[in-house]
């Protein structure tokens, strides 16, 4: 299967109570992007691509040694509007595209290839990388069908029911589309909610009504999917970089 990466690098990280792109703040000496980079040539993917936004020159420069492709998202007005930016860069590939968070670096290797196998068996137009967590509180849900691998709906804990809400299995942000189905979905979805951005948890919601086939695969280690948003969450994540290389 051909597969392309995109890594979201765009976010400013305001909780981290600094003006450094989140992507670039140390974990264990190194920036946190270079683990996610690392997993991701470990992929052998055949483009790799960083959304950068916030600090844009900054990003490019500490990642200028690896072979990416920097995409500008000038405004972020989303995740899904972060993507589409680089809808150009992947119009003449034929696969599967994966996208990571550059703030996410625990995830692993076996983990992901994992997926995309899980992804390729089922034949499915995306796939959701999940976890269950003992305190799902914040996260959005992944609600399946009844002992079976596809997804039937993902709803963010604010909008979840009661029933919902006690659905332990979330999910991560991380994703595998399939390319074409990807923005073309990302060409139908709008700012109509709160933020008046555009979600790419929205496309799920296409993929849905179109009856394309969503699955979700479970991580049994919920670390793994570990997003780095304050100096606390930072200092955690390095313990957890330094047992996972013991």
């Amino acid at each position: 299967m051909a597969l392309a990466v995109i890594i979201m690098a765009a976010g400013k990280g305001t909780r981290m109570q600094s003006d450094l792109p989140k992507v670039l703040h140390r974990a264990n000496g190194r920036p946190l992007i270079d683990y996610v980079l690392d997993t991701a040539y470990s992929l052998d993917p055949e483009k790799i691509a960083i959304i950068v936004g916030h600090q844009a020159e900054l990003v490019k420069k500490a990642t200028a040694r690896h072979r990416v492709t920097a995409v500008l998202q000038e405004p972020q007005l989303g995740t899904g509007h972060a993507i589409m930016q680089a809808e150009t860069l992947l119009s003449d590939f034929d696969g599967d595209v994966l996208i990571l968070s550059g703030d996410a670096p625990l995830v692993t290797i076996d983990t992901l290839q994992n997926m995309i196998a899980f992804h390729c068996f089922h034949r499915a137009a995306a796939t959701v990388l999940t976890a269950e967590l003992d305190d799902p509180t914040g996260y959005g849900r992944v609600i399946r069908e009844k002992n079976s691998e596809r997804v039937l709906k993902i709803v963010e804990h604010k909008d979840a029911s009661e029933e919902e809400r006690a659905i332990r299995e979330i999910n991560s942000g991380v994703y595998l589309f399939d390319t074409q189905l990807l923005f073309d979905a990302l060409g139908k979805i709008t700012t109509n909610n709160v933020q008046q951005e555009y979600y790419l948890t929205d496309v799920f919601g296409i993929c849905f009504q179109n009856g394309k086939k969503v699955c979700a695969f479970k991580t049994e280690n919920p670390n793994e999917i570990l997003g780095i948003n304050t100096t606390e969450q930072l200092m955690e994540a390095e313990q957890l970089l330094i047992n996972s290389r013991k």
